[in-house]
């Protein structure tokens, strides 16, 4: 059974790799598009906290979680934390509705590759994720239902990082990512014209923005853990990134191009113009990835049950995109609220495999920092997840799933309210690379 839960894991994420899309989400289409990496699995599945931190799951949003110390109270037959590496993909299934309609979309994505290695007290991580992703088709009708102009738009920025931890003490540990952002972002946009009898005329004119982005920001992580009685362990972590800058080399080009008369689809593309941006001093731009403070706080009795919650402030009002600006969005300071948490019937339980599953839940509140039409496009989440043992019971790795249930902006001055169900499924593998050798 656990072979073929291995094998049913790696095809959906397999199919993730070859299928990807990264979002359907018409919020997409502003800023640098929508927000993929919420954390691993196991922090999702309990509606988003990171707060805890234990020694056989990457924690990817604290790279405190990377020192080298055993966190959990595991002692892996006397030898240090195993070398763990994590592999997770989601599939998505959202509603859209408006004032006028609804319809349905789809997408699935690989969240993140990430391998995380203990020396001591130190430790090490890195992998690679995608951080944000753009992908819409927006159409703009009049009082007539007659399409005056569509917007559609992919792409989005991939992050690779690296990151070190260290053990100062028994309780408490420190670290910080280094990450790199990279991709590219293409939004387009078509006025669709007609003749005086109402058809489509035969040439109409497309804009193209594309923009090749780059840069490097930091995360810095901290996290504390001590035993408050017998039985209770208590849990405080904090996480900052500083506010850091995108190199943006841009270019936007003007095409005439032939519509579909009934999907209105591009057809074929006639010529192209490109715009001299350099005139606009738009050529090369920064744009600004704000600062980000997380803080949260736990209990639970380890190897048993967790609850904890997190706050997180992003400092988004201060995103500016020179390139992709439009009258009608703006952006103020996102939040989020966060609870959940696990628990294991038996997590040393010799017979009977349902004991030794992990249970998960949470749910979240927040304000994605999104104002569109003077409307602030609000989201919230409600999670559950399993963590199914596998392999050897000696290093613990497990397969997790994880469900969530959410609903993202409103139908309010016309807006499209999206309401979604994501599929997440990870491996976490744990493996002895540094075995000391024993002697009788």
């Amino acid at each position: 059974m656990i072979k073929r839960l291995i094998v049913i894991c790696i095809t959906i994420i397999s199919s993730s790799v070859y299928g990807q899309t990264g979002t359907a989400s018409p919020y997409s289409f502003y800023g640098i598009g929508s927000l993929k990496f919420k954390g691993t699995v196991e922090n999702r599945s309990m509606g988003g906290i990171s707060v805890y931190l234990d020694s056989i799951h990457i924690n990817l949003r604290n790279p405190a979680a990377y020192a080298g110390k055993n966190l959990n109270g595991l002692n892996f037959d006397g030898e240090s934390r195993p070398v763990k590496f994590s592999i997770a993909g989601t599939a998505s299934n959202s509603t859209l509705k408006s004032n006028s309609g609804e319809a349905k979309t789809n997408s699935s994505t690989v969240d993140y590759l990430a391998m995380s290695v203990p020396i001591g007290k130190f430790g090490f991580g890195f992998g690679l994720l995608p951080y944000t992703s753009v992908g819409y088709k927006l159409d703009d009708f009049n009082d007539d239902d007659r399409l005056l102009n569509r917007y559609f738009g992919e792409g989005g920025i991939n992050k690779v990082f690296a990151g070190f931890g260290y053990q100062i003490s028994d309780k408490l540990s420190i670290g910080v990512d280094f990450n790199y952002n990279f991709g590219n972002i293409q939004n387009a946009a078509i006025g669709v014209g007609y003749t005086p009898e109402g058809d489509p005329v035969d040439y109409q004119t497309r804009e193209l923005n594309r923009s090749d982005l780059s840069g490097l920001n930091f995360n810095f992580g901290f996290a504390y853990k001590t035993m408050v009685s017998d039985k209770l362990e208590l849990s405080a972590t904090a996480t900052y990134s500083p506010e850091s800058k995108l190199n943006s080399e841009n270019r936007r080009a003007f095409s005439t191009v032939t519509l579909d008369g009934t999907t209105f689809d591009v057809t074929s593309i006639r010529n192209t113009i490109d715009v001299d941006l350099g005139a606009l001093d738009l050529e090369t731009s920064k744009l600004t990835l704000p600062s980000t403070l997380s803080f949260g706080a736990g209990l639970g009795k380890p190897k048993s049950w967790f609850v904890g919650a997190e706050y997180t402030l992003q400092n988004t009002s201060d995103f500016s995109n020179p390139i992709f600006n439009n009258e009608i969005s703006a952006f103020e300071n996102a939040s989020q609220f966060a609870v959940g948490g696990f628990f294991i019937p038996d997590y040393n339980a010799f017979s009977g495999y349902y004991k030794r599953i992990v249970y998960r839940a949470g749910f979240n509140f927040a304000n994605t920092g999104l104002v569109i039409k003077d409307e602030s496009i609000k989201e919230f989440g409600i999670s559950f997840g399993l963590g199914l043992p596998v392999g050897n019971r000696s290093l613990f790795s497990n397969a997790n799933l994880g469900l969530e249930f959410g609903q993202r902006g409103t139908t309010n001055k016309n807006l499209i309210q999206e309401n979604f169900v994501n599929l997440n499924v990870s491996l976490s593998l744990n493996s002895r690379w540094f075995k000391q050798r024993k002697y009788n």
